[in-house]
């Protein structure tokens, strides 16, 4: 037998091997009429466990539902807390409580590093980023982006990124599909979105946001790279055995083989960049000059940061601002051809608050000012994301024994995950109406002084990792929804039901959200639905 098919017939042979053992494994549980509690605060709310296998079995079952599966288990939970144990994974805390989010992020801050189990997941595509870092590497790295995220030359960038990616190619794009006034062309305002996101943080952190992005391969070829190393990258989160994914990676072979491929176009492609602009920087010698560019590369390397240390910088960079906006973007856009009554007030307090780009209306004027008078934008973006938050949930992993504030027990290298999706549809935070879409609760709670605990609502996490993209990310989100909202209306090809919400590393709508987009009639000044 030759060394491939060797490779094939080893991980064949595990998973035979787990499965006759585990069927034998649920043959006696069943036979003794066993079962019980994987853990959480009462036998009812916790999933159905086994002997050795733990909670394996009910996990595969509901392998594909987990969102909905989790979100049950934590509301019929007294603590919104309960304990998984299953076979090939750490034991793992799952939690909708604010006060154990608030421990985490916050209070205990020190004893809930991401950990080397979800380091290990993302390491070959992020390698040593940011969002891949714990302890002095991490601290380092984040004094260095919080600078640039508070630098006005980050801000300017943004600004024309955004404004020169929505005239030269959203709303072109939204307005061909106009053109005729028959809404019969269809188009998916998801992959739009994306699309304009990846280009915007591009131009931001490799052209300066105006300058185009010069690299050795297309763009969308570069994109195509991130969203396949992406894929498979959250799959390994999702594994139920994580042995299973580290034997293929071993052997080099499936999804294991396409993400090393893929990995490799984006470093490649992002490492010549890097290693292009180091060399033109030496033979010019203009250290200042360098200092005087607003792109993340120049302004990294004028510090002094080697290039692999500034490619994993760019790969964290854009794989954080690429959907985030873009998955939040598209479910708003969703919500509002559900909720036209909101979508008038938008339209009513856009008009009144932000400028108009010079062009009538249609693009609105990129104004940190101008968006943050935008309350009930920010309110329904807000109320979007709390039900379809665009990371669905996030481990850290117990650097020594804890308890939380509800009493569950954390073991030295246990998981523990806040999960804001099931979070957002919690009746015992938000009220009855927790799985309605109400803008207002946001305006009540602004009006009333308070606004809304990060740990209630952890979308942007909360503590020393809260996310310091969160301002520009508002300001991409309200640049967009204005520009869009008051030229054009979209109307969604299949009106009935909800699109199925998938949570990858970044949450999408599973099929895309496909419209026929119409002009907006806009009289004196103000637009007719």
């Amino acid at each position: 037998m030759d060394l491939e098919s060797c490779s094939y017939v080893l991980p064949l042979l595990t998973c035979c091997l787990f499965l006759f053992y585990s069927i034998t494994c649920y043959a006696l549980a069943a036979a003794a009429g066993g079962g019980g509690s994987c853990g959480g605060s009462d036998d009812h709310a916790a999933p159905r466990s086994y002997p050795l296998v733990g909670c394996l079995l009910d996990f595969y079952r509901n392998r594909r539902r987990l969102l909905a599966w989790y979100t049950g288990l934590l509301a019929a939970s007294p603590s919104q807390t309960i304990v998984v144990d299953r076979l090939g994974a750490r034991r793992t805390v799952v939690t909708a409580n604010p006060a154990n989010v608030e421990h985490v992020l916050r209070a205990n801050f020190g004893n809930y590093p991401k950990g080397k189990a979800f380091t290990d997941v993302l390491g070959d595509l992020l390698g040593g980023g940011i969002f891949n870092a714990d302890g002095e590497r991490w601290f380092a790295q984040r004094k260095l982006v919080s600078h640039e995220f508070s630098a006005r030359v980050m801000r300017e960038a943004v600004g024309v990124a955004l404004e020169r990616e929505a005239r030269a190619r959203l709303l072109p794009a939204l307005d061909a599909a106009a053109e005729g006034g028959g809404g019969v062309v269809v188009v998916d305002v998801q992959e739009l979105l994306r699309q304009f996101a990846f280009n915007v943080i591009c131009r931001v952190a490799l052209g300066g946001g105006g300058g185009e992005v010069a690299l050795a391969l297309p763009l969308s070829r570069l994109a195509a790279a991130f969203d396949a190393a992406a894929a498979i990258s959250a799959r390994r989160g999702a594994a139920p055995v994580a042995a299973a994914w580290k034997v293929k990676r071993a052997l080099g072979v499936g999804s294991e083989r396409r993400l090393r491929e893929e990995v490799k176009v984006i470093r490649d492609a992002i490492m010549e960049f890097v290693r292009d602009s180091s060399s033109r920087r030496r033979r010019e010698q203009l250290l200042a000059a360098a200092r005087g560019r607003d792109d993340l590369v120049s302004r990294m390397a004028a510090a002094g940061y080697p290039d692999e240390a500034i490619c994993d910088m760019v790969v964290s960079f854009i794989m954080a601002g690429r959907d985030t906006t873009s998955s939040a973007l598209t479910w708003f856009f969703w919500l509002m051809t559900r909720h036209r009554d909101v979508e008038r007030e938008v339209l009513d307090e856009v008009d009144a608050c932000m400028g108009d780009g010079g062009d009538g209306g249609g693009l609105a004027g990129v104004d940190l000012e101008g968006s943050r008078r935008a309350r009930v934008l920010h309110a329904a973006l807000c109320e979007t994301m709390r039900l379809y938050p665009p990371v669905a949930w996030d481990s850290k992993h117990a650097a020594e024994d804890d308890v939380l504030p509800d009493g569950t027990r954390v073991g030295r290298g246990d998981r523990v995950t806040y999960f804001p999706y099931g979070m957002g549809r919690m009746e015992a935070i938000w009220g009855a109406d927790a799985g309605e879409f109400r803008p207002g609760r946001w305006l009540a709670a602004a009006a009333a002084g308070g606004g809304v605990s990060p740990f209630k609502y952890p979308v942007f996490q909360g503590g020393p990792r809260t996310c310091l993209g969160k301002d520009m990310a508002f300001v991409q989100m309200k640049f967009v929804a204005s520009a869009v909202l008051r030229r054009f209306e979209l109307r969604p090809v299949a009106p009935e039901g909800s699109p199925e919400f998938v949570p990858l590393l970044t949450a999408h709508m599973a099929g895309g959200l496909k419209v026929t987009v119409r002009r907006r009639q806009r009289q004196n000044g103000t637009c007719e639905t």
